[in-house]
């Protein structure tokens, strides 16, 4: 039996789960969502909790079991709580500023660069130097950010780039002169 895929979801009384077919719908606080699943994996609503099983231990539902409970579990928190991804900008003259909804950045190239915002997701410039990227979908939350970081990932020489809050960059020795 899969360590994950056998706990219950706890349902906050702000959020529903509902299942129609094999699409689950979770409605909260912050909006709603939807997911299909595979047809070989059971979601049973029992009170305030919501149980995956699966039907047989073939290796393909051992490996749906989890994903799945997973999925239900990351879409209850993101209607309850949200998601949020936090990078930061090291660089002279590498900054960002909230332009309407999207962002513009400084870095370092010729133009600056605009990233527009998907729907669901928002953006949030505190200071030059860093950017909140905020939404109720987990995956697209980090895709973004993942996306945004691309634009100039860490130098390893100088340390210059967009990186997430809290990445370690191994920085390299440069050419050693005789």
């Amino acid at each position: 039996m899969s360590r994950v895929g056998r706990m219950p979801i706890d349902v906050p009384a702000s959020a529903s789960v509902t299942m129609d077919g094999n699409v689950v719908r979770v409605k909260g606080p912050k909006g709603e969502l939807e997911q299909a699943i595979s047809d070989r994996v059971d979601v049973l609503q029992e009170g305030g909790q919501v149980t995956v099983s699966r039907r047989t231990d073939e290796p393909y539902d051992r490996s749906m079991h989890g994903l799945t409970r997973t999925l239900i579990y990351n879409m209850v928190q993101g209607v309850t709580q949200g998601y949020e991804k936090m990078l930061e900008i090291q660089g002279v003259g590498y900054r960002a500023a909230l332009k309407g909804t999207s962002i513009e950045l400084q870095l370092g190239y010729s133009n600056p660069r605009t990233v527009d915002p998907p729907k669901g997701i928002d953006f949030e410039v505190p200071v030059p130097t860093r950017i909140i990227v905020r939404g109720i979908d987990k995956q697209m939350v980090g895709q973004v950010a993942a996306d945004i970081r691309s634009l100039r990932k860490p130098d390893p020489y100088k340390g210059k780039g967009i990186r997430y809050r809290g990445e370690y960059v191994r920085r390299k020795v440069g050419k050693a002169i005789k």
